[in-house]
């Protein structure tokens, strides 16, 4: 069953306009970690799809929220690399429909574990105004944007549009001249940066979920590299725990995970 979020939810003051209704099934506390989001085509190269689902773990495994649209293909393939735990899938369809069918039992484990988002009342079936819309919460929901593959005039490229609205900072996977039109126009243009290196990319994000740290409240927040001065505000002498425990580093008064 779905439930209305009553809650306001900050990253969407990007949008053009806020959700008048946001529906949802699963877990909001992910609303609160950093969060990537992903977008691609539904027809991937199985070089896109290694990638995806690369990143999209490397990601989840450092605590990172990774959000998509439930699509076939690439955003299929970024859910199922993050893992239903560690992912949100923003449907353009009410939440009493699984789109796809194909994608039924995926769709079934975020429900459960993860987290499903739809501005669509129950019963609405997909139009195709309603994936724009969908695509727009998507790109608000992420602290950057990744598009894996796309070609011209594409939806994907319509999310760029509304990353680059928003203020977002946009990353395409590289591919060979003739392939993702899209994503090398972005590049040649330099609205987009090149992940060349999935550790190097994901290592923004710290490093210390490799290690056997507890996610908790204190391991996101430093995620996103506060102060010191507001580190110690919120949590007081765990902050230097945590340092002498090498799961954080203090550098020119910003902390880091480790």
């Amino acid at each position: 069953m779905s439930t209305k979020v009553t809650e306001h939810i900050a990253r969407l003051e990007a949008m053009k306009k806020y959700p008048s209704e946001l529906f949802y099934k699963g877990d909001l506390s992910l609303l609160e970690r950093p969060m990537v989001s992903i977008v691609g085509t539904r027809r991937p190269t199985n070089y896109t799809r290694e990638y995806t689902y690369r990143i999209s773990r490397a990601l989840a495994k450092r605590g990172v929220c990774v959000v998509s649209g439930a699509a076939m293909g690439v955003d299929g393939i970024a859910h199922e690399g993050a893992g239903a735990e560690n992912t949100i899938a923003v449907v353009a369809n009410g939440l009493d429909i699984r789109y796809p069918a194909v994608h039924n039992r995926l769709l079934a484990a975020i429900e459960e574990k993860g987290l499903v988002l739809s501005q669509f009342n129950k019963g609405f079936r997909t139009t195709g105004w309603s994936f724009v819309v969908r695509n727009e919460l998507v790109v608000a929901l992420g602290d950057i944007l990744i598009v894996a593959e796309a070609e011209l005039d594409s939806g994907s490229i319509r999310s760029v549009e509304f990353a680059m609205k928003m203020g977002k900072e946009i990353f395409v996977l590289p591919h060979r001249l003739g392939e993702s039109n899209g994503t090398n126009m972005l590049l040649k243009e330099g609205k987009a940066t090149a992940i060349t290196d999935v550790e190097t990319f994901v290592s923004r994000f710290g490093c210390a979920a490799e290690k056997a740290v507890e996610k908790d409240e204190f391991f996101y927040f430093c995620q996103k590299m506060p102060t010191i001065d507001q580190t110690v505000e919120k949590f007081g002498d765990r902050v230097y725990e945590a340092e002498l425990e090498g799961i954080i580093a203090i550098e020119n008064g910003r902390v880091r995970l480790q």
